[in-house]
């Protein structure tokens, strides 16, 4: 299995509706348009010759695109979405193309990179530990956390590829990390503001230990085998939830929670007819509503619903695919109730009676 194939089973195991003022709204439009077309040109300045990479840079490409499309409609978090994909992966490339020809199968070599990585990504974790968010709404936050929490662990995937595999096969990860902490960085610079009653946070736990237990009793033939690239996404996301939930990352944790309902929702949610389409966009248009009058900071269950609202809607007018719709609906049915869950107190875990025994499982990094 090749680099990038690799990849792609990592990446499946993984306007705005606040009214902001406007200065304050095209600004961050603005801030984000800036650092998708650097990362544009970017990508344009250090092109990869290696044919396992194509595609990557192809997709990072429609991802820098849909980033700044969103952003034009002030969905700010569905254009943060698409910036961290394409800042990730330009991250794994970089390095590739910085430093490939160096490290090729040179183990020292890539240590040395690798050690230098593991500094810069030691002190930007504790920066974003100290980051002081209480003026910025909770998704921007959750978005921050999320990604700062995949670094480090990427970082140490990589080394563990590098000696499984080859020096070349970790290095990308050592880039894929820093992309991750440095889009971390680059949330905290935004200039939007949650005027409103603050998000709860709080430990997520109790939440995803009864959403594992249900993912668990879900993964039975045929359906384990016949979807079992959506368990892969489920679980990874879960399990980077209850990372990110134990060092306190608890915006991060609820945002990777919903994302691991949402995954959930998908392995039964049945196609829409043309009804049901016309259904869920009246009620996707009722959910904003809703939002857009509420005195809290929601702007955690508007991120997705932003992004519910751009899988019917497409910026360039074409045709919404079928999972989109599903998506859609399951941001509706299942995720949205559960953001309104998690804002209460968390309910008391259940602990099995009897003797326990606890098991460790070793997995590299959302896989």
């Amino acid at each position: 299995m090749n680099l990038f194939s690799r990849w792609m089973l990592v990446l499946l195991a993984g306007a705005a509706l606040m009214p902001v003022p406007r200065v304050i709204a095209q600004d961050t439009a603005s801030k984000i348009k800036s650092e998708a077309e650097r990362l544009q040109k970017v990508l344009k300045d250090k092109p990869i010759s290696d044919p396992n990479f194509a595609q990557v840079g192809n997709m990072v490409s429609a991802s820098l695109q849909s980033s700044i499309q969103a952003a034009h409609a002030n969905h700010f978090y569905v254009s943060l979405e698409s910036l961290a994909q394409a800042e990730d992966l330009l991250g794994g490339m970089g390095v590739i193309a910085d430093k490939g020809a160096t490290v090729k199968n040179n183990l020292p070599a890539f240590e040395s990179e690798w050690g230098t990585a593991s500094l810069r990504l030691a002190t930007l974790d504790r920066e974003a530990h100290n980051q002081k968010w209480e003026n910025a709404p909770v998704a921007i936050r959750a978005l921050s956390e999320a990604a700062q929490g995949k670094a480090i662990p990427l970082l140490e995937g990589g080394r563990g590829f590098a000696t499984a595999m080859g020096p070349s096969d970790g290095l990308f990860y050592v880039g894929e990390a820093q992309g991750e902490a440095d889009f971390a960085r680059f949330c905290a610079t935004l200039g939007l503001t949650a005027a409103r009653e603050p998000f709860p946070l709080r430990s997520f736990l109790p939440e995803l230990q009864s959403l594992q237990t249900k993912a668990n009793a879900a993964f039975q033939p045929p359906r384990s085998i016949e979807q079992h690239p959506r368990f892969i996404a489920l679980n990874s996301t879960i399990k980077l939830a209850e990372e990110l939930d134990s060092t306190r990352f608890y915006a991060g944790a609820i945002y990777q929670y919903l994302e691991a309902v949402r995954h959930y929702g998908m392995l039964d949610q049945q196609p829409l007819d043309a009804a049901g389409q016309a259904k869920l966009k009246a009620e996707i248009a009722a959910a904003q509503k809703k939002f857009f009058a509420s005195q809290k900071d929601d702007s955690i269950g508007q991120l997705f619903l932003e992004r519910a609202e751009s899988q019917v809607t497409h910026a360039d007018g074409t045709a919404p695919s079928a999972d989109e719709w599903r998506s859609a609906q399951v941001i509706l049915d299942q995720v949205l109730p559960a953001y309104e869950a998690a804002r209460k107190p968390a309910s008391p875990m259940q602990r099995a009676a009897g003797k326990t025994v606890e098991i460790t499982l070793v997995r590299w990094p959302y896989t």
